[in-house]
């Protein structure tokens, strides 16, 4: 759980205006896509509901980056409801006596959130009973779903994850077994009642390098969830495949494949100008793993002469290279893009920030709980953190969509 102090209103708005930019200025192992094109609406309200997988995000943000960039034109909001160690009956929710029972907390958060589609991640903790706790859990998942349908929302369920690294008390073997088995059975309820089911216990499995996707054995890390957000995209059928653009230099002129276009060919390197065609931002890459194998665009420059030329964008220096790398091909790790997309990053992050706290107040009991006739008026400061977010989101709205870049290569002298 995390760990903080309870900040007023007044304190998040100057916190907000100290660190945010000018608001007024303007996988490794690639899994195939195995579902038709995903697709979210206008007015969509996207809810990530489960245990530790989607808590574990919020310090991260790629699940819900991955979705606002793939839908730019969309006016889509998220809400994050993960919790760590929760089950399908809402047992790690019981932070506070009854009234309210662990279930009616669990769907009265599902119900303020206003979903119009929930990502389902449950199993993992249920998983510890093995197969005797299995028929249980088969029920609360179908129950939890019911209460889903009532509302009427879309539920795409996402399998368990794999214990990854062994320690002296799990028997990995005997843990995956049984993570595996509580993954099958998600996919049958998920077949059983049409829902979409994403498996992603197989590829976190098969990722060669487990060690730089987690921190602890269980938990992903940010290298993890970058690896996620690529797993979601492609189980989702959104094209994430590497993009090649290449351009090819000749006497008096130059081609460009069909995803670029040529501005200014002219007789010098330096008169090379063209643009390029991006549907979607990209994903920022993790900042602790610069050797992460990403999509990032591949750039191929043919026909220049020997040298090295610095591809610049937007007038800012991208990179330098020689005429054999760009002849190779190049990939596009940083520029303009990366720069958008990076603000928009650290807004989901705020975002969220705050809306943890809102739905999860320190002292919730007397706040929102059996005793909100101590607290209760305190309530009013957390509903207040609603204007803070619907300005983070009409920010995250205004910044989503790519914009026009103006490359340029230029000879090295």
């Amino acid at each position: 759980m995390r760990k903080t102090s309870v900040l007023t209103s007044l304190g998040y708005i100057l916190l907000l205006f100290i660190f945010l930019p000018n608001p007024f200025a303007a996988g490794q192992n690639k899994p195939q896509s195995t579902a038709p094109n995903f697709e979210l609406k206008n007015g969509d309200r996207v809810v990530f509901l489960g245990n530790s997988l989607f808590e574990n995000d919020f310090q991260y943000g790629y699940l819900e980056m991955a979705l606002t960039t793939r839908f730019p034109d969309r006016n889509v909001t998220f809400r994050n409801l993960g919790w760590t160690g929760d089950n399908v009956f809402g047992e790690g929710r019981s932070t506070f006596t009854n009234p309210p029972t662990p279930y009616q907390h669990l769907i009265n958060n599902i119900v303020k959130a206003e979903p119009t589609v929930i990502f389902l991640a449950y199993g993992g903790t249920e998983a510890q009973e093995g197969e005797a706790g299995l028929p249980k859990f088969k029920d609360g998942l179908n129950k939890l779903i019911d209460h889903i349908d009532s509302l009427g929302a879309r539920t795409i369920l996402l399998s368990t994850i794999p214990v990854m690294i062994s320690d002296t008390s799990v028997n990995m073997t005997r843990r995956n077994a049984d993570l595996e088995l509580y993954a099958s059975a998600i996919a049958k309820i998920s077949a059983d009642r049409g829902k979409q089911f994403i498996d992603i216990y197989k590829p976190i499995q098969e990722i060669s390098n487990k060690a730089e996707i987690i921190e602890n054995g269980v938990h992903l890390n940010e290298t993890g969830y970058y690896y996620l957000a690529n797993i979601l995209e492609n189980s989702l059928g959104l094209k994430s495949e590497k993009e090649t653009i290449t351009i090819n230099i000749l006497k008096q002129t130059a081609d460009a494949s069909a995803n670029a276009k040529i501005l200014d060919s002219g007789k010098e390197p330096g008169n090379l100008k063209f643009t390029i065609q991006e549907n979607y931002l990209p994903l920022p890459l993790p900042q602790q793993n610069a050797g992460i194998i990403s999509n990032a665009p591949v750039l191929k420059i043919t026909g220049l002469k020997k040298g090295f030329y610095t591809l610049s964008a937007n007038n800012e220096q991208v990179m330098t290279a020689s005429a054999k790398e760009w002849a190779n091909g190049m990939a596009i790790k940083q520029g303009p893009s990366f720069t958008q997309a990076a603000e928009i990053h650290e807004m989901i992050l705020k975002k969220n920030e705050l809306h943890f706290f809102q739905y999860r107040p320190i002292n919730e009991t007397y706040i929102i709980g059996f005793r909100a006739y101590e607290q209760g008026k305190h309530v009013k400061d957390l509903e207040d953190q609603s204007i803070l977010i619907k300005w983070l989101e009409g920010q995250i709205a205004l910044k989503r969509m790519p914009k026009e870049i103006i490359y340029q290569l230029s000879a090295l002298k």
